[in-house]
């Protein structure tokens, strides 16, 4: 049997993706068969496509993709189960994020009961599904990995995107004072989402105000540790969600992991399925909600592309692949 599915054999431009009939995926005896109904489309597609950063080459293929179908992000409904499964029936809707394996930008696609994968609470739609997990796995990593509570000052820089509205939601659910960065059209979304101070970064020098934080959330690696410990008091902390020029983030966060002031934090999140089942419980009590920017049916996956990459989106992209 065959299947829809955006597909792309080399790297480069939005341009090399396109929509093509392929084999429907089989559930092996440890895996569900999901029937995607959405899918999220985000920075680490459009990366994995243009094979940039060099080192993302190390795990998707050195000259052409080894994984032609993208996609990290899905929200559908279990058509087909494994003989050893337990966790998951044919009808559950679920959700999640399918890191490091890809293959959600497709009508089907076939992942482990242990993934990163969650039944779906009755309140959420498969937009919002597809939308959600993603930017919240990430930012709940380093929320965790400073201890973040009520005792500490955090400033989200590129509060507005997947990883910002995320990292705004999970700072304020700990009870952090929250400030967010973001542009002017998205003030009113941060403080719906909880901040405590909103900064308009097109209107006022953040930089140069005076104020200090016990951490700088870099949501969208525009910033650098030597800029953003200018912000820190002494013992805080740099948190980067990228390599950094010259892959710099990584070394540094080695470097300064033994100083007493002004440290880089740069943890490689593992993608769990108890936080997207944490997700679903937040999500359920409206103590989480997903931003949506825009929707696209499958085959504009390329209008789609360019619009993330554009960098002016707010919160998540998604692709519909089964209107419902």
């Amino acid at each position: 049997m065959i299947m829809r599915a955006v597909v792309h054999h080399e790297y480069g431009p939005p341009e090399v993706l396109s929509v093509a009939d392929v084999p429907k995926p089989e559930p092996g005896p440890d895996e569900v068969l999901v029937e995607v109904h959405a899918a999220g489309l985000n920075r680490t597609d459009t990366g994995f496509r243009v094979g940039t950063p060099i080192i993302v080459r190390y795990f998707s293929g050195l000259r052409s993709p080894k994984q032609s179908i993208l996609g990290t992000e899905v929200a559908g409904v279990v058509t087909a189960v494994g003989s050893n499964v337990t966790k998951f029936a044919v009808g559950d809707r679920v959700f999640g994020a399918h890191a490091n394996k890809f293959g959600t930008h497709a009508e089907y696609v076939c992942m482990k009961e242990t993934a990163p994968l969650a039944k779906m609470p009755d309140n959420m739609s498969f937009v919002e599904g597809a939308g959600v997990s993603d930017g919240m796995i990430l930012a709940i990593n380093y929320t965790r990995r400073v201890n973040l509570g009520p005792s500490h000052r955090i400033l989200i820089y590129g509060s507005s995107g997947a990883i910002g509205t995320a990292a705004v939601q999970l700072a304020k659910q700990a009870g952090a004072h929250v400030t967010a960065v973001c542009s002017t059209k998205n003030l009113d979304l941060m403080r719906t989402l909880g901040a405590d101070e909103v900064i308009d970064y097109t209107t006022t020098d953040f930089m140069n105000a005076g104020k200090t934080y016990d951490f700088v959330f870099d949501a969208v690696s525009k910033l650098s540790y030597w800029k953003a410990r200018r912000l820190l008091v002494d013992g805080g902390a740099y948190l980067c969600t990228d390599l950094g020029f010259m892959w710099q983030n990584p070394v540094l966060a080695i470097g300064t992991k033994w100083l007493p002031v002004r440290k880089l934090q740069f943890p490689i999140p593992p993608y769990r399925q108890a936080d997207v089942e944490l997700l679903a419980k937040l999500f359920e009590s409206g103590e989480y909600r997903a931003v949506i920017d825009r929707t696209y049916p499958l085959e504009d996956v390329v209008e789609a592309t360019k619009y993330v990459e554009s960098e002016q989106k707010t919160g998540n992209v998604v692709l519909i692949v089964r209107p419902d």
